[in-house]
């Protein structure tokens, strides 16, 4: 049985100044993408310009942070929310929605696509090996924060949050590190190293997100004011994750049977 650590949130005080970390992973996840971005760009059949990733990664960020909070807030946590209306700015303590980033990124990017006049499921595709690096500096931040713990266990792994009561639960933050993070990059990054028709990618990406985040959901602690969605196991994790795997199938099919969806040139050879 391991204990957790229990971190600081506070990476560096300076006087008035606080770094939490965070905020640290979110600039590593930005960080990272950019810098994943700029090499992809290089090998990237669409000519995306240096100035375009900044923009790209910018817009990308703002849509995640606000669609990530707003989410939070909508499908997780609105009673929160009417109790504490200043929760909403304070992103340092935690509750961050993934799907509702997702759904922001979805916005940002289609807008800068418009913007840019590329099509967007050119900028989708170029963006999909990418985000598992920002998902998983994400979830070592949950892990860091001490939140979205895992349900009780007897597994040799079990992890105690005394924060929270001193049962051993599974360490699932650290799941889904592996998992959405490290496992989904390693596998998109494959993926797009030989030129595949339009959509496929993005298709990927939802097929495999969506699924790796249903099982975890299995070892994950449904939140405490949402419980079982339905059926004594569905969560509102894999409520909203199921749209994915569903959606991530169809673009899949529609890529390789589609004669318009021509494959796009290697991007990381």
């Amino acid at each position: 049985m391991l204990t957790y650590p229990q971190f600081d949130p506070v990476a560096l005080s300076l006087g008035p100044i606080t770094i939490h970390w965070y905020g640290i992973m979110y600039i590593v996840a930005f960080g990272g993408a950019w810098l994943i971005a700029s090499y992809r760009a290089k090998r990237d059949s669409a000519g995306w310009t240096s100035d375009q990733i900044s923009d790209l990664v910018f817009y990308g960020a703002l849509g995640a942070v606000l669609g990530g909070r707003m989410g939070s807030v909508f499908f997780y946590n609105f009673g929160r929310f009417l109790d504490d209306p200043l929760w909403l700015l304070r992103i340092w303590e935690g509750g961050m929605s993934f799907h509702g980033g997702l759904l922001g990124v979805l916005l940002a990017l289609f807008l800068y696509s418009r913007h840019i006049d590329k099509p967007f499921f050119v900028t989708m595709d170029f963006v999909a090996p990418i985000v598992p690096f920002g998902l998983g500096a994400g979830r070592i931040g949950n892990f860091i924060g001490g939140e979205l713990w895992g349900r009780p266990t007897d597994v040799a792994w079990g992890m105690v949050f005394p924060h929270i009561d001193q049962l051993p639960r599974h360490p699932s933050q650290l799941y889904e590190f592996a998992l959405e993070g490290v496992a989904l990059f390693a596998i998109l990054w494959w993926f797009t190293s030989k030129p595949r028709p339009r959509y496929a990618a993005t298709g990927l990406f939802g097929l495999g997100y969506g699924s790796f985040r249903f099982f975890i959901e299995f070892f994950r602690q449904p939140d405490f004011d949402k419980g079982f969605i339905a059926f004594d196991w569905l969560t509102m994790g894999q409520l909203l994750s199921t749209p994915m795997i569903i959606g991530g199938i169809l673009l899949m099919v529609f890529a390789y049977r589609n004669p318009g969806s021509r494959p796009q040139l290697s991007t990381n050879q």
